[in-house]
């Protein structure tokens, strides 16, 4: 037995799955596995590397031949010495060539060869990974030689990089990492849209640059999701039910691509700071380009690129409260819009106002006021109106109007929906009425 399952056995957890270094033939090896798990065997992998799965009920047991002249050499070429320990089923004995042991009692992420990354650059990401994962520190010489090889990392298949860096988000000390993947280089080598944040100032932020925001809000939010309950009020708790780790890890994405689409549209202020309006639209469509490069399914793309290209609107409500000329139709259009996210993007927009206000000052209480009564009494509100039917169809319009069925309909019925849920009480005659209005004002005849 090999790899993560000896690592975790020592640390005293269950390992997920289980990886067997055979001699001989592993298929053989994993028929005889399988006919007493009563599991089946899965082939994987390219030819000549080829791994055997066994699949029961219980455990998933990964079954490959010893890669070299003996274990020793395997587990030499392995990526860290935590990693690179062996128990020998037949003698009970730990193989132990790398201090593994040692560094796994001293909580230390440590590569076993100079060679380490060279040949497998995802283990590049990997080392911070499980740093995350474990609460290890990674060791200065593997953090060195993380910074010497970062370009390898562009080698590396788009879906194993993602695969390591979700696992890295999904844990609860990932800014961490994500700050010494920045301090190393390898952050912006995965992803060099962040690297012009650096070189970004923007008007009324206490941040150096528009990167440390980023990933100060990053941490706020990570903070948040770690115990909603502990920085929102007991009343919204039933607007994030919906939460689970795989949205927080999608969450966490869209405020590292937020600013990514930031430029220097607008001439310079003083002291060289700048003021970025629409950056939102070309930060969606970029981290829309990221998502494809590291192979996100369909839906996760989506919901990025819907939360990154709609993050600005709670402020511009806020704004517009703040100065007295929010109306009822601009909730409604908000949430009319965004509907079911409404919850997800305020609490990207809570955290990251308090990257942009630093301590808790009058307007930081003030957004989270003006949040919290959005959430309780107006997104309520809508909906439980949004809840019960329209008053008319596009049918009703054809009968009213003897009109055929057209792109018009939509905007039709949108306009009258969304004097509806703005809080105006109507029948189904002013829905009508209405109508006649807006094909009036639009000069629309049969």
């Amino acid at each position: 037995m090999v790899g993560g399952s000896i690592r975790d056995l020592l640390l005293g957890k269950s390992p997920i799955d289980y990886d067997i270094a055979v001699m001989e033939d592993p298929k053989k090896y994993a028929q005889q596995v399988a006919a007493n798990m009563s599991g089946h065997l899965v082939e994987l992998g390219k030819p000549g590397q080829t791994l055997i799965r066994v699949v029961s009920e219980s455990h998933h047991i990964d079954i490959s031949r010893i890669n070299g002249a003996s274990i020793e050499e395997d587990l030499h070429n392995r990526d860290f010495t935590i990693n690179a320990m062996a128990y020998e089923l037949s003698s009970g004995k730990l193989i132990d060539c790398s201090g593994g042991q040692r560094d796994l009692a001293n909580k230390i992420i440590r590569s076993v060869s100079h060679k380490a990354f060279e040949n497998d650059p995802v283990r590049l990401l990997r080392a911070y990974r499980i740093g995350a994962c474990l609460n290890f520190a990674i060791a200065p010489k593997t953090l060195s030689a993380i910074q010497r090889h970062a370009d390898l990392i562009q080698n590396s298949a788009g879906e194993r990089i993602r695969e390591e860096l979700f696992k890295m988000l999904g844990t609860r000390i990932s800014h961490r990492f994500l700050s010494q993947m920045a301090e190393s280089k390898l952050l912006f080598k995965i992803f060099p849209e962040l690297l012009s944040l650096k070189k970004c100032r923007f008007y009324n932020c206490p941040k150096p640059n528009a990167f440390a925001h980023t990933l100060a809000a990053y941490g706020h939010l990570e903070n948040m999701l770690t115990d909603l309950n502990q920085f929102l009020p007991k009343s919204l708790k039933p607007y994030y039910q919906h939460f689970d780790d795989t949205l927080n890890v999608l969450l966490k994405c869209c405020m590292l691509f937020h600013d990514i689409g930031r430029k220097r549209i607008r001439p310079p202020y003083n002291n060289g700071i700048h003021r970025f309006y629409g950056h939102e639209k070309k930060s969606a469509e970029m981290a829309k380009g990221i998502c494809k490069r590291y192979k996100y399914s369909t839906p996760h793309t989506n919901y990025i690129h819907f939360i990154v290209r709609h993050h600005t609107q709670p402020y511009l409500l806020f704004a517009a409260d703040q100065n007295k000329t929010l109306a009822p139709k601009d909730l409604t259009r908000f949430f009319m819009e965004c509907t079911d996210r409404i919850p997800d993007l305020m609490l990207h927009a809570i955290a990251e106002m308090k990257s942009k206000s630093g301590r808790c000052t009058p307007e930081r209480q003030a957004f989270l006021d003006f949040a919290v009564h959005m959430l309780q009494d107006d997104y309520a509100v809508f909906k439980s109106k949004a809840s019960t039917p329209p008053l008319i169809n596009g049918h009703d319009i054809i009968q009213a109007f003897g009109l055929k069925p057209s792109p018009l309909f939509k905007a039709i019925l949108r306009f009258i929906e969304e004097e509806r849920l703005s809080g105006k009480k109507m029948t189904r005659a002013d829905a009508l009425h209405l109508a006649k209005k807006y094909l009036k004002n639009h000069h629309v005849t049969k």
